[in-house]
């Protein structure tokens, strides 16, 4: 697209040759006096040729003193603008007169120039002429709606009685083109009228030349992507008959670079014919249905020899038929006793509208203590800068395993009871990573909060009495967030700092309210699950070096702060801040069967009484493979 914006417009430069005419017909104007006018503003004259009687002979090398002659009054303002006091060459005084020339016509002084430069032994001698400061009397809307020059950051307070910088003019012209061609008019050109010169104020209107308005026509893909286009126009907003924007265009490259699905070879290109945008887009196939089988081996608990193994299991399935659908479903076995089952389903452009439609399902059992089941329904808005507006509402329901026999014996409620919790929330994401999987730059933010409110049920088996002093219904809120920032060390070197956390705040917590920590997945040299929190922060250091594409060896430190609790055989007992540190090394590399990880980690906690040891170290390993 072309893009026609004009930084100082020909007026003005007939505003700088009538000031220079003045000044070339001032009394004491002597001959060979440079008369300072727009094209020759910051173009001293060369050195004088070798041999010439006016001037010393030049000597290679030689550092010279560099001095300004200025008027008494205009020598603090040389003086601010630190131009060099010593030049090693006639090169870099050229340089450093020019410089000075144009940071005196960027603050206003429009007219200022270098008369004339003598070369001495050991001095540069520079005749500055710097002139009064141009001002804006008024600049008036021409035809441009007062919405249009708003939203462009126009103010007349700005542009009255202000100094006439180029670059606060070129800034507005910048910003009224960029709403214009959001609008429609791809091909706008702005610029001033009715100028008026008095003195050294400069008066006029900013006006505004639409030029045709243009639609989009169409989206093309280019490449193997088995993507639908319909999905994609409704994702990127790119819909058929609608204004251009090119705010959209750009914006199409952050949000493609969000779908696991696409590869994207280049960046859109628009081509335009009878007042309509086309939009191709380069894009790939690129593996992304996912089957994870990962293996730990962990010491055995409270003691006993040997290992125990835990699981996770990924299954994955992206695109569904080429309209963006996906489903996932997981299973983890984190110890002897606990299981997780998580499922999702992802429905984008409901109803025709870029809306996303979401469900999860989150099951959690401890065998012989309780089942906590946790459904979720969400609405997810992608916007224009490549960020995903969410509400969403989620339910949270317990419910205990034991006989009711063992219910009976019990003389205090148990660390976990009956509950339920439904909450309302809203969440923000964006993400500009270079790469979804293997990213070597850019950032992720997710933040989100809910609110809601919290049942305590009564157990029949448990005796009433055991439930006095516990407050059966309250107001719980929570909060949680994510930050990730990626740097590209040299060539093949990648810098990763992230922070992640989750609050609760209620008045009393059982132990199927809490946060579980620890792990592959969130603490790194801790068991799965170790920690019980209602609030933690974690932060991460990690530095990987890539041997290829999808390879990397990798080492880390994670640093949490969290709130622990303890808990007796029947109740939550006690908490305590503690700040556990989790250390390891870890590579991935492509085989011919998958992504191959292996991660060997060690942690330190006071809460736990545990130190680095490699006698309790975590190892994991697992095969991703995508197709």
């Amino acid at each position: 697209m072309v893009r026609l914006a004009t930084v100082f417009l020909w007026s003005c430069w007939l505003v700088l040759g009538s000031a220079g005419r003045l000044r070339a017909q001032a009394p004491g104007a002597g001959p060979g006096v440079a008369v300072p006018n727009a094209p020759g503003l910051a173009s001293p004259p060369l050195p004088p040729p070798a041999g010439q009687p006016a001037s010393a002979p030049r000597q290679a090398g030689r550092t010279r003193v560099l001095t300004f002659e200025t008027e008494p009054a205009e020598r603090a303002l040389v003086r601010r603008l630190h131009p060099r006091a010593t030049v090693p060459d006639s090169l870099t005084a050229l340089r450093t007169v020019r410089e000075l020339a144009l940071a005196l016509q960027a603050d206003a002084y429009l007219t200022a120039s270098a008369d004339g430069i003598r070369w001495e032994r050991d001095t540069v001698r520079v005749r500055l002429y710097v002139g009064e400061q141009f001002r804006w009397a008024y600049l008036h809307n021409g035809n441009l709606g007062d919405g249009l020059l708003t939203r462009a950051g126009y103010r007349e307070k700005f542009f009255r009685r202000t100094p006439w910088r180029p670059a606060d003019w070129a800034t507005l012209q910048e910003r009224v083109l960029t709403e214009a061609e959001n609008q429609g008019y791809p091909f706008a050109t702005v610029g001033l009228d009715s100028l008026q010169l008095t003195g050294r104020d400069i008066a006029g209107r900013v006006v505004l030349k639409r030029g045709p308005a243009v639609y989009f026509d169409s989206l093309q893909v280019v490449g193997t992507s088995k993507t639908k286009k319909r999905f994609l126009t409704k994702y990127l907003q790119l819909t058929p008959g609608s204004p251009y924007s090119q705010q959209r265009v750009d914006a199409a490259v952050a949000l493609l670079r969000q779908l696991p699905y696409v590869r994207l070879r280049a960046a859109p290109e628009v081509r335009f014919a009878r007042n309509q945008a086309r939009v191709y887009l380069l894009l790939d196939e690129r593996p992304s249905n996912q089957f994870d089988a990962i293996v730990g081996l962990l010491p055995a608990a409270n003691g006993a020899s040997g290992v125990q193994f835990t699981g996770d299991v990924t299954i994955n399935l992206r695109n569904l038929r080429g309209g963006g659908k996906q489903v996932g479903l997981q299973w983890r076995k984190t110890d002897a006793v606990s299981q997780l089952l998580d499922a999702s389903y992802l429905h984008p452009n409901i109803f025709g509208t870029p809306l996303e439609v979401g469900a999860t399902f989150n099951l959690y059992k401890q065998t012989g203590n309780y089942l906590t089941l946790r459904p979720r329904l969400q609405v997810s808005y992608p916007t224009a800068r490549a960020g995903r507006l969410t509400f969403f509402a989620e339910q949270s329901s317990s419910r205990l395993l034991l006989d009711s026999a063992a219910y009976a014996q019990l003389g205090t409620l148990p660390n976990y009871v009956d509950s339920e919790y439904t909450s309302y929330g809203l969440g923000y994401s964006r993400a500009n990573l270079d790469d979804l999987y293997f990213p070597h730059r850019g950032l992720f933010v997710s933040l989100q909060g809910g609110v809601g409110t919290k049942t305590i049920r009564r157990n029949a088996a448990i005796s009433e009495t055991l439930y006095a002093g516990v407050n059966l219904r309250s107001t719980q809120y929570s909060f949680g967030g994510r930050a990730e920032h990626y740097w590209a060390l040299g060539r093949q070197g990648v810098l990763l700092v992230r922070a992640r956390g989750e609050g609760l705040f209620n008045q009393q917590f059982f132990l199927n309210d809490l946060f579980r920590l620890g792990g592959l997945n969130s603490l790194r040299g801790f068991t799965e699950n170790q920690f019980y929190t209602s609030a933690y922060g974690v932060g991460t250091v990690e530095l990987r070096q890539f041997t290829g594409p999808e390879g990397y060896v990798f080492v880390f430190a994670d640093q949490a702060l969290l709130q622990a609790y303890t808990f007796t055989t029947s109740q939550l007992s006690s908490r305590a801040l503690d700040s556990p540190t989790g250390l390891g090394a870890g590579l991935s590399f492509r085989t011919a069967a998958g992504l191959f990880q292996f991660v060997y980690s060690v942690g330190r906690s006071q809460f736990l009484n545990t130190g680095f040891s490699l006698t309790n170290s975590k190892i994991h390993f697992g095969l991703t493979s995508r197709f």
